[in-house]
């Protein structure tokens, strides 16, 4: 009867956590999205299947003050939209392939799928500015890669559900709502002009309570996870903030955040960009070590038994999360080195000194994300060890203060 019981009540707070994230979403998209809207960018680009090449035209020229001679190729195909308001319709576009670009996209072929965009050609004014001539032509963008990312996620969220059942179900669930408050909700708010710092900070925390709550259910696990990740992240926000302020860092790395100071749309501080950055990226490292820590020291307390004692179960926490703040730390820094390894090689070819290369803003981001991540994991052992050491003793602890009063 009691196995029922606590049955139904996992099942009424899995529901009660799917209609709030629901409702989250729904209503934190409204909010986030208020002052920002895509533009009409996206109803001028179409999906589409080559059927044949048409035409390729070669030219060969040099450019001024060099005796470089280089090569530009025009491709003409006919192509069938498979998108849009024009699915269906057969046009005939163009790509553009110039020896100026260092690694230039692949030839396309008949079959290939491909992104074309259809827009004007541009006339140049008297005062020498560009202006649209009304002439709208068909010209190839971008090879259609999405369809092949949608079928591995699919054929990887096929494979959770295959090797965990349910807990893949919950897994899948968890890693949608995650990627929706990431691109739904966070996103937008930072485009809109939105406080980044909130922003960052009720993200977390959402992801932090709706991932506990639907992979574990309303346990003291998820509460001693959530404590101890909480804390973490704390460590971290602090820790980057000061550390931003003291390097006297500007956000400011590469191309990507120069184009962001030259939106119009919004104004988007790029310190705190940076800070929700960091925050977002720690939160999944930080939760796993809290999880896996609130666990371990569950199942030894239950092996303890009525030995158990806030002492030995804190001395347990602590030990086993030396093991494993050693491999996490090193799979957080290694993974932001792996995301900026050509930037990594591009500046050290570059530059004639590590003391030149490792004061890079760039750099010194890099490295500051990494090891503000890592205190992180390394506060989230003690808080979520004492935190699972206070709550797993509580039962026993109350039980001796009823006999002593018995």
């Amino acid at each position: 009867m009691q196995w029922i019981k606590t049955k139904w009540k996992t099942i009424l707070t899995y529901l009660e956590v799917v209609v709030i994230s629901v409702l989250y979403l729904v209503v934190g998209n409204r909010i986030a999205s208020a002052n920002f809207s895509f533009g009409s960018v996206a109803s001028l680009q179409y999906t589409a299947d080559i059927i044949e090449i048409i035409d390729v035209k070669e030219e060969t020229y040099t450019l001024n003050g060099t005796a470089s001679e280089m090569k530009s190729e025009t491709i003409t195909f006919r192509a069938r939209v498979t998108s849009g308001r024009m699915k269906g319709a057969e046009v005939e576009a163009s790509q553009q392939i110039d020896s100026i670009v260092a690694v230039s996209p692949k030839r396309v072929e008949a079959g290939d799928s491909v992104v074309l965009s259809y827009e004007s050609e541009y006339a140049v004014n008297e005062d020498g500015s560009a202006v649209p001539n009304g002439n709208y032509q068909w010209r190839f963008l971008q090879y259609h890669r999405s369809g092949i990312l949608i079928v591995t996620g699919i054929l990887f969220c096929i494979c959770l559900l295959i090797f965990g059942k349910w807990q893949g179900l919950h897994t899948v669930v968890s890693l949608a709502f995650t990627c929706l408050a990431v691109f739904a909700v966070f996103v937008p708010s930072i485009l809109s002009g939105q406080n980044i710092y909130v922003s960052a900070a009720i993200t977390c925390v959402y992801i932090i309570a709706m991932t506990l709550l639907i992979v574990v259910g309303p346990h003291k696990k998820s509460l001693c996870a959530a404590i101890g990740c909480i804390g973490g992240l704390c460590v971290t926000a602090g820790l980057s903030a000061l550390l931003t302020v003291i390097m006297h860092l500007t956000g400011l790395t590469d191309e990507q955040t120069l184009y962001i100071t030259m939106m119009e749309s919004a104004k988007i501080d790029l310190r705190a960009l940076l800070f929700g950055g960091i925050l977002v990226g720690a939160v999944g490292a930080v939760m796993d070590v809290s999880m896996s820590l609130s666990s371990s020291l569950y199942e030894v307390g239950e092996q303890m038994g009525e030995r158990r004692s806030i002492r030995a179960l804190f001395r347990s926490g602590m030990t086993i999360g030396r093991d494993i703040m050693g491999t996490m730390a090193n799979t957080l820094i290694l993974a932001y080195i792996g995301s900026s390894l050509s930037v990594v090689i591009l500046l050290a070819a570059n530059e004639t000194s590590l003391l030149s290369l490792f004061n890079q803003e760039m750099i010194v981001e890099e490295v500051m994300q990494a090891l503000t991540g890592s205190f992180g994991i390394l506060f989230t052992i003690p808080v979520t060890s004492l935190v699972a050491s206070v709550l797993y003793t509580r039962k026993k602890r109350h039980q001796k203060v009823s006999k002593q009063r018995a």
